[in-house]
C-alpha cells in the first residue's frame, strides 16, 4: 500500500502555517496554559489535515488479479498463419495463473470479440468468420481493447501479427499508454513464401487524342521465374492478350495502342498465372482523357430505329444508340460521353441504381441530360421520385387535380420469408411512393400476405399520407406464399366502391396454391377492377403472373434488378391515376429563349399531343401549351444542362414538328446548348505515397477551385481539401480500391476532368515482418517481442492498484478538529469537569430549604 499525493507543491503552504504557528508559541510561552497548548496543538493539526486534503492524497491498495488480451491479426496478409497463431495461445494458455483473466480478439480493420476477458479460459474457441480482410488497424485494435479492459488492473495487450499496418499509427497510440497499467507483447507471424505474381504499377497517358499512339506501361512483380498472361482491356473491352516470361523480380511491358475510344477511358491491366498465392494483386486501372469532339449517347426506348438520329442525320455529332437494358452500371462508361438524350425509356428498364450513376454524371461532371416524351416517359414512366427526376426542370405531377378520375387503388404485397432483405424494402418504398402520389380523396388498400393476407390498411379514403406511409414501412417478413385468398380480398374490397378507376397491383417473389383466378378476376372486371403484376427474381411464378394481368387488363413486369421496383409501382400509379397526354392539338407558345427564337422565324407547328408535367421554380420554359403546361423547358442542375421535351419523337405526338423543315436543326440546337463548357486548363492530379492526391493548378488559383470526387458506383465520396500553397491543393479522399474521377470547376463553371486509380490495399502485397514497428511498440509501452509461448503469462513487473481518495477523510478530520477547537474556546477547558460537579447541587435541592439557615449563609459571605 503506497500513499500518494497529486499535487505536492500544495503543501509548501504547511511552512507559513508552522511559522505563524511556532511564532505564536515563542512569544507567548509565558502566558500560555496547559489548555492554551492543548488548542494551540488542536489547530496546527487540524490547518495540517486541510492542506494535505488540498495537495490530493490518495492511497494505492494493490490488485491481484491481471489481465491478458490476445489480438489475433487475421487480415489479408496473415492468411496461411491462422492455425499457427491458434496453437500458440492454446500453449501459452497452459500457463495462465488463477488470479489472471483472459480473452481473446480478432482483428483487421476493425475488433471482433472470439472470448470474453475471464478466469475460466482454458481452450481456445472456434473463431469466427471475419469479413473485411482489406486492411490492417492496429491502432484501432489496441485503442478498443484498453477500453475493454479494467484500467486498474495490470493489463498485458499480447499482438500476433506481421506489423504490416496499412490503417491507422500504432506508435501515435503507444505514447497514450505511456503511465498506464497496460504493456504491449507482440509474437511476429508472417506467410508462408509461397509463388506470386503482383502488378506494381499500370500507366496510361493523362491525356491523349483520337487516333494517337500512346504507350500502356505495365510492371509485374514475380517471386518466382515463370510464365503467364498479360490482358489488357479499353471501357471492359479486350484490346490485348500477350502471352509472357516473367523472371524473378521487375517486368516491365510496353503496348502501344491507338486511342479508338473518346473522353474518360478507363484502361485495365490484368496479369494471369497458373499458380498464384494473392489474386487481388493482379489487376490494375488507369484512365487516360482522350479528347475528341463531342459524342451523344441516344437511348432509344421505341423497338425500331431511333427517331432523333434520324433526325440528327450522319453529318451532325457523332453517337450511339443504345437499347435501356444495354445501360452501363459504371460512371466511367458515362462519362465518355458529353450529353444523354432519353427518348421513350421507361423507368423500371433502367433502375435507380444507374439513374444515381447518371446524376452524378450530370450534376458533378456537366453531362448535359434530355428526357423526350412518349407513352413510356416522364409520369407515365415510372420516374415520380427518382434521381431522374431530381435532374429534370420538370416534376411529374400535373395540374388540374379537380378534374382527375376517382380512384381505388390496393397494393397486394409478398412478404413472405423470401422476401426478406433489400426486395422487400424495396417493394415498401415503391408502395409508399406510390402513396405520394395519390389524391387525399384517393382509396387505398394494403395487404401483406404470407400464408394468409393480412389487412395492414384496410380500404377506404386516404386520410393521411404520412400514417399509410409510416405503416407500410413496418412492415416485417412472415412465413410462406398464398395469393389466391389476398388477391380475393383485395378485389372483395374494391367490388362495391363507386369509383372511375379501381386498380390491384400485385407483387410476389414466390409460387402460390392453385385457385379459381379466372372467375375472380372475371367477376372483378364487370366491377371496373383492373389487376397488374410484379414477379420478383427467378423464383417467381412468372407464367401465372402474366396469365393474371392479361386477364385482368393490365400490365405484367418480370423483375431481375430489385433496383427497378419503385419506377414499377411509380408507373403503375400514375397509369392509373392521372391523364397525362394531353392530345388536343395546339400551336406552342414560344418563349424568347437564347438560341431558339431563330427556328420560329417563319412561325411555330402545331403539335398533336404531350405528357402533362409541372414546370419547377427556377426553370425557363421554352416553349408551353395552352394549358400553360411546359413543352419545352430546361435549367441547371449543378455543372450539367438538362431540357424535359414533354412531346414525342416519331411525330405521332409532334405532328407537323416532325415535318417541319427545321426538325432536324431542333434536335440540333437542343443538343448543342446541353453541351458542357470545358475548361482548357490542364490540371495536374496525381497520387501521392500517403494515399492522398495532389492537384496542381497552372494558373496559381488552386485556392478558388471547386473539386469532387465520386467512385464508379456514382457515390459522391468524402472529401477533405487542404491548400498547400497558390497552385496546389491537396485532397484527401475516403476510397475503396478502384477508380476514382475527379471533377475540378473554376469560378466560371468550366469543368475539368481527371480520373485515377486507387490501388490495391498494401494487404496484397507480399511483405516481410515489420521488425521496426514491432520493436518500438513493445519498448514504447513497457512490453517484449515474445518468443515463447509460456512468456505471455510472465510475472508483471508494474501490478494493478485501486486508487483510494483519502482527502475527504482528512476534510472530516479537520472540520472535526476544528469543532472540538471552537467548543473549548466556547465552555472554557474545564466545561467537562464542571459538568460532573452537578451531581452534589441536584442532592442540595432535595433539602428542604430553612429560613433560618439561607440567612446564615448570606451573613457567612457578606463576612468572607
Amino acid at each position: 500500500m503506497d500513499l500518494r499525493i497529486d499535487m505536492p507543491l500544495v503543501l509548501l503552504l504547511l511552512l507559513p502555517l508552522f511559522l505563524y504557528f511556532g511564532w505564536t508559541y515563542f512569544h507567548e510561552r509565558q502566558r500560555l496554559k496547559r489548555s492554551h497548548i492543548v488548542v494551540l496543538t488542536i489547530r496546527i493539526v487540524a490547518a495540517g489535515c486541510l492542506v494535505f486534503a488540498l495537495a490530493g492524497p490518495y492511497l494505492l491498495l494493490p490488485i491481484k488479479e491481471e489481465q491478458i488480451v490476445y489480438l489475433v491479426d487475421r487480415s489479408a496478409s496473415m492468411n496461411g498463419t491462422e492455425d499457427e497463431m491458434v496453437q500458440f495461445i492454446q500453449e501459452s494458455l497452459q500457463s495462465k495463473k488463477e488470479p489472471q483473466l483472459a480473452g481473446i480478439y480478432s482483428f483487421s480493420s476493425t475488433l471482433q470479440t472470439e472470448a470474453i476477458l475471464s478466469k475460466t479460459l482454458k481452450e481456445v474457441p472456434k473463431l469466427t468468420e471475419i469479413k473485411a480482410t482489406d486492411q490492417t488497424n492496429i491502432e484501432q485494435s489496441l485503442q478498443l481493447a484498453s477500453g475493454i479492459i479494467d484500467p486498474k488492473k495490470a493489463t498485458r495487450l499480447v499482438l500476433l501479427t506481421d506489423g504490416n499496418e496499412t490503417k491507422g499509427d500504432a506508435l501515435e497510440f503507444a505514447t497514450k499508454l505511456k503511465g498506464s497499467n497496460i504493456s504491449v507483447d507482440i509474437k511476429p507471424f508472417s506467410q508462408p513464401v509461397v509463388n506470386d505474381v503482383s502488378l506494381k504499377s499500370f500507366v496510361s497517358p493523362q491525356v491523349a487524342y483520337v487516333g494517337e499512339q500512346q504507350q500502356l506501361v505495365t510492371d509485374i512483380h514475380a517471386t518466382s521465374a515463370g510464365q503467364g498472361e498479360l490482358l489488357l482491356y479499353e471501357n471492359d473491352e479486350l484490346i490485348h492478350r500477350e502471352a509472357v516470361e516473367l523472371t524473378e523480380g521487375t517486368n516491365v511491358f510496353t503496348y502501344k495502342h491507338g486511342a479508338t475510344a473518346e473522353g474518360l477511358v478507363k484502361y485495365e491491366a490484368v496479369v494471369q498465372v497458373g499458380q498464384d498465392a494473392i489474386f487481388e494483386n493482379n489487376k490494375l486501372t488507369s484512365v487516360t482523357m482522350v479528347q475528341s469532339e463531342p459524342h451523344l449517347l441516344i437511348v432509344n426506348g421505341y423497338e425500331t430505329a431511333s427517331p432523333i438520329a434520324a433526325a440528327l442525320g450522319s453529318q451532325s455529332i457523332a453517337y450511339d444508340v443504345v437499347a435501356p437494358k444495354s445501360l452501363p452500371n459504371e460512371l466511367s462508361s458515362y462519362l465518355q460521353y458529353n450529353a444523354i438524350v432519353f427518348d421513350n425509356v421507361p423507368g423500371h428498364l433502367v433502375g435507380e441504381a444507374k439513374m444515381s450513376v447518371i446524376e452524378q454524371a450530370v450534376k458533378n461532371f456537366g453531362v448535359g441530360f434530355t428526357m423526350v416524351g412518349g407513352e413510356n416517359s416522364f409520369g407515365l414512366g415510372g420516374y415520380f421520385k427518382t434521381p431522374i427526376e431530381t435532374l429534370l426542370p420538370v416534376e411529374m405531377e400535373i395540374k388540374g387535380k379537380e378534374q382527375l378520375p376517382s380512384l381505388g387503388l390496393v397494393i397486394v404485397l409478398d412478404r413472405s420469408g423470401s422476401m426478406q432483405g433489400s426486395k422487400l424494402e424495396l417493394a415498401k418504398e415503391a408502395a409508399a411512393r406510390s402513396v405520394e402520389m395519390l389524391r387525399d380523396e384517393d382509396t387505398l388498400g394494403f395487404i401483406a400476405f404470407d400464408d394468409r393476407p393480412w389487412e395492414i390498411i384496410e380500404t377506404g379514403p386516404l386520410s393521411s399520407k404520412e400514417e399509410a406511409v409510416d405503416t407500410i414501412l413496418s412492415v416485417t417478413p412472415g412465413g410462406g406464399t398464398e395469393i389466391y385468398s389476398s388477391l380475393a380480398k383485395a378485389y372483395e374490397n374494391l367490388a362495391d366502391l363507386k369509383l372511375q378507376r379501381k386498380h390491384i397491383i400485385l407483387l410476389t417473389d414466390g409460387q402460390s396454391q392453385a385457385g379459381n383466378y379466372e372467375d375472380l378476376i372475371g367477376e372483378g372486371k364487370e366491377e371496373g377492377i383492373t389487376l397488374s403484376t410484379v414477379a420478383i427474381g427467378q423464383d417467381a411464378d412468372a407464367n401465372l403472373l402474366e396469365a393474371l394481368s392479361d386477364m385482368g387488363s393490365g400490365r405484367f413486369y418480370d423483375v431481375i434488378d430489385e433496383q427497378t421496383i419503385p419506377s414499377i409501382l411509380s408507373r403503375e400509379t400514375a397509369m392509373i391515376s392521372r391523364t397525362y397526354i394531353e392530345d388536343n392539338p395546339f400551336y406552342p407558345a414560344i418563349y424568347n429563349a437564347a438560341g431558339w427564337n431563330s427556328l420560329f422565324a417563319n412561325g411555330v407547328p402545331q403539335m398533336n399531343a404531350y405528357i402533362g408535367t409541372t414546370a419547377k421554380q427556377g426553370a425557363t420554359v421554352v416553349a408551353e401549351s395552352e394549358k400553360e403546361d411546359p413543352v419545352l423547358a430546361q435549367w441547371q442542375y449543378g455543372l450539367g444542362k438538362t431540357f424535359a421535351f414533354t412531346s414525342d419523337s416519331t411525330g405521332k405526338w409532334t405532328g407537323d414538328w416532325a415535318r417541319w423543315q427545321n426538325w432536324g436543326a431542333f434536335w440540333q440546337t437542343l443538343i448543342s446548348q446541353m453541351l458542357p463548357s470545358y475548361n482548357d486548363v490542364a490540371y495536374d492530379v496525381r497520387l501521392e505515397a500517403d494515399g492522398s492526391f495532389m492537384i496542381t493548378d497552372p494558373t496559381n488559383e488552386a485556392a478558388f477551385l471547386d473539386i469532387v470526387a465520386v467512385n464508379e458506383a456514382g457515390e459522391e465520396l468524402e472529401t477533405q481539401l487542404e491548400t498547400i500553397s497558390a497552385s496546389q491543393v491537396r485532397a484527401v479522399v475516403q476510397a475503396e480500391p478502384g477508380l476514382i474521377f475527379f471533377r475540378i470547376a473554376d469560378e466560371k463553371q468550366a469543368i475539368y476532368q481527371a480520373g485515377l486509380s486507387v490501388p490495391y490495399s498494401a494487404e496484397y502485397e507480399l511483405l516481410p515482418v515489420n521488425n521496426q514497428l514491432i520493436e518500438e511498440l513493445t519498448q514504447r509501452t513497457g512490453g517484449t517481442v515474445l518468443k515463447e509461448p509460456q512468456d505471455v503469462f510472465r510475472d508483471f513487473t508494474t501490478k494493478g492498484a485501486d486508487r483510494q481518495n483519502i482527502a475527504t477523510w482528512l476534510l472530516l478530520a479537520s472540520m472535526l478538529l476544528f469543532f472540538i477547537d471552537i467548543t473549548i474556546r466556547r465552555f472554557g477547558w474545564n466545561f467537562l469537569t464542571n459538568a460532573k460537579k452537578k451531581e452534589p447541587l441536584v442532592e442540595e435541592k432535595t433539602i428542604p430549604e430553612d429560613t433560618n439557615v439561607a440567612q446564615l449563609l448570606k451573613g457567612m459571605k457578606k463576612r468572607s
